[in-house]
């Protein structure tokens, strides 16, 4: 008996290639689109944990006399973060003023950034794959304060200085420019790099800085910026220690 087959109607080997082919060029045109639509989600969300943390900055100064934060026991130690660091021990101060009770956890999330993926060593310059906000060196923070001037230690010799920059202990009302003066800002903007530009490329060895990487910077009258953070490797210390030339949208001196 003969058999009466009928070939059916599938896709031909070449369709399958063109098939193939087309979602390779859609799919390559989309993760640029993904990608950034994610940093901004990422950003977004940065914002409003600095939006949140400078309120609680500024909550705790009219609890206290107008004065901003500051702590006996603060030092500004290069390059390793502590508990006691000037940019750090801020947090035991103002997370109550966020909701946040009893010891600091990675659990605190207005105090991570989510871009916060990577960090550099400061003295190897190596590459970490570690979260700082998942470290309790930083209290568990993503975020630090402008507050070295707080600092017990000797600040660097640097031309023009004769201390740390900052604004510990001042009264809030005595910050001349506040549309200018850092308050609270990404800890990435310390060294310089950058969560958001994903700079340096995971696995990049011996990166002490890098000029104008971008940071979330909120401000001492609460606006909040993306913005570049200065970095002068003729120093080659980090550059929360000295005000940026002119030019720079932000600064650490009150004055």
């Amino acid at each position: 008996m003969k058999g009466n087959f009928k070939t059916g109607d599938g896709f031909t080997l070449v369709e399958m290639l063109v098939v193939i082919a087309i979602i390779g060029i859609l799919a390559a045109l989309l993760l640029p689109v993904l990608s950034s639509a994610k940093a901004n989600a990422q950003r977004t969300t940065c914002l409003n944990n600095l939006s949140q943390i400078n309120l609680a900055v500024q909550l705790y100064a009219g609890a206290n006399g107008d004065t901003l934060p500051a702590a006996t026991n603060a030092n500004a130690g290069t390059p390793q973060w502590n508990p006691n660091h000037a940019a750090v021990v801020y947090k035991s101060l103002v997370k109550n003023y966020v909701g946040l009770q009893g010891p600091s956890s990675p659990q605190d999330k207005v105090f991570a950034c989510p871009a916060d993926q990577f960090f550099l060593n400061w003295r190897t310059g190596t590459y970490s794959s570690q979260s700082l906000h998942a470290l309790s060196i930083c209290d568990y923070s993503s975020y630090g304060f402008n507050g070295l001037n707080g600092a017990t230690n000797a600040p660097p010799a640097i031309p023009g200085q004769t201390s740390f920059p900052g604004v510990a202990g001042l009264k809030l009302a005595s910050i001349k420019n506040p549309l200018k003066i850092v308050l609270v800002f990404e800890l990435s903007g310390c060294f310089p790099w950058s969560w958001h530009e994903r700079q340096p490329p995971p696995g990049q060895p011996k990166v002490r800085g890098i000029n104008n990487a971008k940071n979330m910077v909120s401000f001492a009258d609460g606006h909040i910026n993306f913005s570049k953070m200065f970095f002068d490797a003729g120093y080659n210390l980090p550059s929360t220690y000295y005000d940026p030339p002119a030019g720079y949208e932000y600064q650490w001196s009150p004055n």
